[in-house]
């Protein structure tokens, strides 16, 4: 199992400690002898006869410091540290109580614009039947969430499609019934929407800065690119009619939580001037993410792509090393104070502590299940919820995944998308390989970045240990 990932990102040699979060900036010569030493951990004493000859660009003095420096970082716990998560045996008594903390909320399931890459099928989900969603079952997925959430006190609500500002008198009525619900339960309400711009005028956006937490704005770029694969129901581009609405929202949000949220495809493998150009449109908070789909999807990134798409992410990082004014989503990473354990170990909660409704009351796993029968869960009409499915989607942590047992990156990325392993693989348990690989490199960039900023030498992360997250509003 890979304790220690070695790795050169932004002119900058990089120790990852796997198991204890510890990231380490060192010298040629440090990064060498530890890519040689491979898994360790190191011995005692000096450093072996079998290292001198494999590294004689090096002097034995020079070595024998270098093997102190690494055995002094052993000792105190920062390299070749033992997972101390939990048993890997014991991955599968992770609770498994679906109390749900989350909602993704399909108040649409039509869209105003066709986009060519949908994994909503332009809206209708591949079900050939566009509609939305009326308040009365919007307010029994209400119900339906308090009486799912048990103790726990903060839900997530994320009105979704589609495009939900179809459905406006919908999400309007649902956030004032959800409301007045948070003093009777003892619950708090946090809301999210995402939406494509369309339908965005003054009063819209005047409601969505009042009552949403965060809002996902949904752009690909630059104008050729978006227009590209964004169009109209007629065929027209759709950047002259967003942008300027994305503008005047964020420039009237003040502080509260947005992300204009791109994707990239075969298309444009260059996606870093698109998140350089949202930059200059004035959005501080950009996100755009690889389109993903099986080997004869025209635009889904491939393996024969991934030396291009990660050249970009080096190239993107490089960029925003200067550019202060861009918070780039997949270069986030905290190193010095990481997510609660069993984030860490099964990473979104789909199926268990999140799930999808549709218009018409189905329950699904995640926004990405919906229209998968085979995936449907239950019906807030009735409040069935199949916890054998639920009990599947628990159980998918990095100790029950085979890839993600081997590694580096398993506890930051907390095992990939169950919906991307099925889309590709057909298996929620198998990884996405391109997918997988687009993270690690994300997250090598992102280490890298955090490293030179705060000018470190280790950093060690210091996260929560509660394996009983539902009792918590983490």
């Amino acid at each position: 199992m890979n304790t220690v990932h070695t790795f050169t990102a932004l002119g900058q040699y990089l120790a990852a400690d796997v198991n204890s979060g510890a990231v380490h900036v060192l010298d040629k010569l440090a990064y060498d002898l530890l890519a040689t030493v491979g898994e360790g951990p190191i011995g005692e004493g000096s450093i072996p006869k079998e290292l001198l000859e494999q590294l004689p660009q090096y002097n034995q003095a020079e070595l024998e410091e270098g093997w102190r420096e690494l055995l002094e970082l052993q000792k105190t716990g920062l390299l070749f540290t033992t997972d101390d998560y939990m048993d890997p045996e014991a991955a599968m008594a992770l609770p498994k109580a679906a109390v749900i903390k989350a909602l993704c909320l399909h108040v649409s399931h039509d869209c105003n614009l066709r986009c060519k890459y949908c994994f909503a099928s332009t809206g209708d989900f591949g079900t050939g039947h566009r509609m939305t969603m009326d308040f009365d079952t919007a307010k029994k997925a209400i119900d339906w969430v308090v009486a799912k959430s048990g103790k726990r006190r903060n839900i997530e609500v994320d009105f979704f499609g589609g495009e939900p500002l179809m459905a406006m008198d919908t999400v309007k009525r649902t956030v004032e019934y959800a409301r007045s619900m948070e003093e009777k339960h003892d619950k708090v309400f946090r809301f999210t929407i995402t939406t494509n711009g369309i339908l965005l005028n003054d009063e819209i956006i005047d409601y969505i800065n009042r009552e949403m937490s965060n809002v996902v704005l949904s752009l690909d770029g630059r104008r050729e690119i978006n227009d590209r694969m964004r169009p109209t129901v007629n065929g027209k581009g759709s950047y002259n009619v967003i942008v300027p609405k994305f503008q005047k929202l964020v420039a009237d949000r003040g502080t509260k939580d947005y992300y204009v949220r791109g994707t990239f495809t075969r298309d444009n493998l260059d996606f870093a001037q698109d998140v350089i150009h949202m930059g200059d449109l004035g959005f501080h908070h950009v996100s755009v993410e690889p389109c993903s789909g099986p080997a004869d999807d025209p635009f889904a990134i491939r393996e024969e792509d991934l030396d291009r798409v990660e050249e970009e992410y080096e190239k993107l990082a490089q960029e925003l090393m200067e550019r202060t004014d861009i918070n780039f989503f997949h270069f986030n990473v905290d190193l010095a104070q990481g997510p609660c354990v069993i984030k860490r170990l099964r990473g979104c909660g789909a199926g268990c502590e999140y799930v999808a409704i549709t218009p018409d009351g189905d329950i699904y796993p995640c926004h990405q299940f919906v229209g998968k029968e085979e995936f449907r869960m239950g019906s807030v009409h009735d409040s069935t919820f199949d916890m054998g499915i639920s009990g599947q989607f628990a159980q998918q942590n990095v100790y029950t995944r085979p890839a993600c047992r081997e590694c580096w990156a398993r506890f930051y990325c907390s095992g990939g998308c169950s919906a991307s392993n099925l889309l590709v693989n057909g298996d929620i348990t198998r990884s996405n390989e391109v997918a997988c690989a687009m993270e690690r490199k994300r997250l090598e960039c992102a280490i890298a970045l955090n490293a030179i900023s705060a000018g470190m030498g280790a950093v060690q992360n210091t996260d929560c240990n509660n394996t009983e997250c539902n009792l918590c509003n983490c």
